[in-house]
């Protein structure tokens, strides 16, 4: 969202952006090299997308050329270098936040991000309303976003996108 933010004004292009980059990076999981710091593998996905959305809005970024964008990227870089931005140190945060959360909580997002199942199917598994296992799952995420922001994985702004 910095990076977002350092190189877009208009707040709702930047939630756009941010969210589109999350679809995309998802989408490319497979070709994202997780020896590699994460951050520069999701800025340069970020910045495409940036110079994408300029060209659709027909309009010109004040002084966001190439040397600009390579500029601002090596100063997130700089950033990265401090501990926290390996994929590892990503999964690391979140497996400690998943076995923190308290059982009921846990079960239900395995079954439904682990083990695939649906929300419905998840219900059944553990003897649910759909209604009950979807607030569970609802309060299970919020518990993870969380803590995933005290252990400085996941900013503020991103715990509520």
């Amino acid at each position: 969202m910095v990076y977002l933010r350092s190189l877009v004004r208009d707040e709702t292009a930047v939630d756009d952006l941010f969210q589109e980059t999350i679809v995309v990076a998802w989408r490319r999981l497979d070709e994202c090299d997780l020896d590699r710091p994460f951050g520069p593998w999701v800025r340069g996905i970020a910045s495409r997308l940036v110079l994408a959305h300029y060209r659709k809005q027909k309009a010109a970024p004040l002084l966001l050329s190439d040397s600009v964008l390579q500029v601002v990227d090596r100063h997130f870089e700089n950033i990265s270098l401090l501990a926290g931005d390996t994929w590892d140190d990503k999964v690391a945060a979140l497996r400690e936040c998943i076995d923190a959360l308290p059982e009921r909580h846990r079960s239900v997002i395995g079954g439904r991000y682990f083990d695939g199942l649906s929300a419905a199917e998840v219900a059944e598994r553990f003897e649910l309303s759909l209604e009950a296992c979807k607030k569970r799952l609802q309060r299970g995420r919020a518990m993870l976003a969380e803590c995933l922001k005290t252990k400085g994985v996941l900013a503020a702004s991103e715990a509520t996108s």
